[in-house]
């Protein structure tokens, strides 16, 4: 959730440290920091509740010297949003500073223990624990900055990405990471180390990702020592090649990130089925599945897990897999499964989702599955990150870089792998004719094409918006595979407008949701043309009676649900397991217009962030 940037070599650290805060605005933060060891050797730190510009602006006219620094994002978790509790965190002295992206759970305890000590606390959070355990450490044991770093990460719970920077140590920075991403960039004679790699691509392409429970230092020559925080054994760390162009993090002419990725999901999705289908052949691939073939097929049940977004596309997939594979599929939130004694054999299959790869609570929940012996699946987006690193095969989306921190291309690009795969395991298990299976191959191609016809009624779509703005509540409706679409409909409104809103199934309506409807309740109803037509349309016409405002999302060439609507969003057609790709499109754009016209922030909005690392 936090922003860590570093630099270490021989160019000024400042503006690069600040340019890739920036980078990493979109993954939600509420205060800003920096601390720069200087060319007088001075270790100077400038801090800011609120954007990165805030921060650029209070350092501006003050020493921002130096050729070795650490910058922070900070999302509040112990302590409020203010200037205090932002990162980075000074220890007594003043000639030590960390920053740090996580949890420590029993930082109340070491607090406790270090107060007994005579350390005074300036701040309210758990991370100024760890700067004066390392001091308390490398003052009473008399070791070196990085061994009492090793020393004190051994004494805490929690998860932790960590840098560290000592006045006392100008040549090296120390790197440490338990259960949230770490990356570092290696250059010509110079070294950066970052959250992800979205602050790196402008300088190197040339990575390694530290593995949980190991540090490294880095040094100013370039030469990084990696070693296990634990036994303190030496690794040799393994380069690898960042996979992003600087293009892609960059707007294209859109106002907004999330329009522009909007816009991408034809692509996006291309580059998610490419190589894994053929429409000429009739044949779909995906190599993890063709890897633990007999696995997926005598499988008892297959597990979901995920958060947010992610969990609606597994709701999906769990239609998809046990409509055409006739596989039983439970769908699980991360947060409650890891939580609770779920029943998990050595004969199941846990599928993980997750556009970053990172999200704390999805890594916990695979981590128990592989504890009980179950194959585990990993579909996410992000390459080389922690969940396609423990997961025993898995699929990326290939959707490229997702900056908003409202999900769209995720989530269809997520459907579209939990279509293939739901395909691929119906051929290993014979449960589709060859003429349905030809059939859906064919149709999963058509399906970029016609989300940009969808995309032409985007004005159409904010003309709605305008009526829409100053709405206080709304409410989706969908059955079948649209009843999660209905759930991520009304989640893009709430996470950006602000607006409450909820997704419900449906013939649920009758069950406490139609008290609400009145002239004022907007109704977003999807009725595609699938097996359920006609009861959603007696469903509509229950609204319709209570003078509910109807916005439907209905297929093309649709005649009865366009008399009763007052607006009618049109699909192309297509095969009913497919159309919650085709049918969210309208609601990622009318959300997206409801928010810029209420003047929120659609690419960050106020209290999320991107990527959860934390519980």
């Amino acid at each position: 959730m936090c922003g860590i940037v570093g630099y270490i070599g021989k160019r000024q650290a400042f503006p690069i440290i600040i340019n890739g805060l920036k980078r990493l605005e979109y993954r939600g933060y509420d205060s800003a920091g920096i601390a720069l060891l200087s060319d007088s050797k001075q270790l100077n730190l400038y801090k800011k509740k609120g954007k990165v510009k805030a921060l650029e602006d209070a350092a501006a006219g003050n020493d921002i010297s130096g050729n070795i620094g650490i910058g922070h994002t900070r999302w509040a978790t112990h302590g409020e949003a203010n200037d205090v509790n932002a990162h980075p965190h000074f220890n007594s002295n003043g000639d030590l500073a960390v920053i740090h992206n996580g949890i420590i759970e029993n930082y109340y305890a070491l607090k406790v223990e270090l107060q007994s000590r005579g350390y005074v606390f300036r701040s309210e959070t758990d991370t100024e624990v760890l700067v004066h355990l390392i001091e308390d450490i490398r003052k009473n044991a008399g070791v070196s900055i990085e061994e009492a770093v090793r020393l004190a990460l051994n004494e805490v719970v929690g998860a932790y990405a960590i840098v560290v920077i000592s006045k006392n140590d100008s040549d090296k920075l120390i790197v440490a990471k338990l259960s949230s991403p770490m990356v570092i960039g290696f250059g010509d004679h110079e070294l950066f180390v970052a959250s992800d790699g979205s602050p790196l691509i402008e300088y190197t392409n040339k990575v390694s990702y530290l593995e949980d429970g190991q540090m490294a230092v880095l040094h100013v020559d370039g030469k990084v020592d990696v070693k296990s925080i634990k036994h303190n054994t030496t690794h040799i760390p393994y380069i690898d090649e960042l996979e992003l162009k600087l293009e892609q993090i960059e707007k294209g002419g859109f106002d907004h990130f999330m329009m522009k990725e909007i816009y991408e999901q034809p692509q996006a999705i291309k580059n998610s089925i490419r190589g894994r289908i053929d429409s000429q052949q009739f044949w779909v691939n995906l190599g993890g599945v063709r890897e633990h073939e007999l696995r997926f097929k005598n499988a008892n049940k297959i597990i979901i897990v995920a958060c947010g977004t992610s969990w609606h596309s597994a709701l999906i997939g769990e239609y998809l897999i046990e409509d055409l594979a006739r596989v039983n599929v439970e769908v699980e939130y991360a947060s409650e499964f890891r939580y609770r004694n779920p029943i998990i054999t050595e004969q199941d299959i846990v599928i993980a989702i997750s556009q970053s790869g990172e999200t704390a609570d999805t890594r916990a929940a695979l981590e128990l599955a592989k504890s009980k012996g179950a194959l585990t699946y990993g579909i996410c987006n992000v390459v080389g990150s922690s969940i396609s690193r423990i997961t025993d095969a898995g699929s990326y989306t290939h959707a490229g870089p997702e900056i908003g921190v409202a999900s769209t291309k995720a989530f269809t690009t997520q459907v579209s792998i939990l279509a293939l795969l739901a395909l691929q395991l119906a051929e290993i298990k014979g449960t589709l004719s060859q003429t349905v299976f030809n059939k859906y191959i064919h149709e999963l191609e058509m399906l970029p094409s016609k989300i940009e016809k969808i995309l032409e009624s985007n004005d159409y779509i904010k003309e709605i918006a305008e009526v829409l703005r100053d709405t206080q509540n709304c409410l989706y409706l969908g059955r079948g595979y649209n009843f999660p679409v209905a759930l991520e409909g009304a989640l893009k409104l709430k996470e950006i407008s602000y607006i409450h809103a909820e997704g419900y199934p449906a013939a649920e309506m009758k069950h406490g949701p139609i008290a609400l409807i009145d002239e004022n309740m907007p109704v977003v109803v999807l009725a595609p043309y699938t097996q359920h037509y006609e009861k959603v349309l007696s469903n509509i016409e229950e609204v319709k009676t209570r003078k509910g405002k109807l916005i439907a999302v209905v297929t093309e060439g649709d005649t009865e649900i366009s008399k009763l609507a007052e607006y009618v969003i049109r699909i192309p057609e297509t095969e009913e397991p497919f159309t919650p790709i085709l049918s969210v499109i309208p609601l990622q754009l009318l959300a997206y217009h409801i928010a810029v016209l209420r003047g929120c922030d659609v690419d960050q909005p106020r209290n999320l962030a991107k990527s959860v690392t934390v519980e």
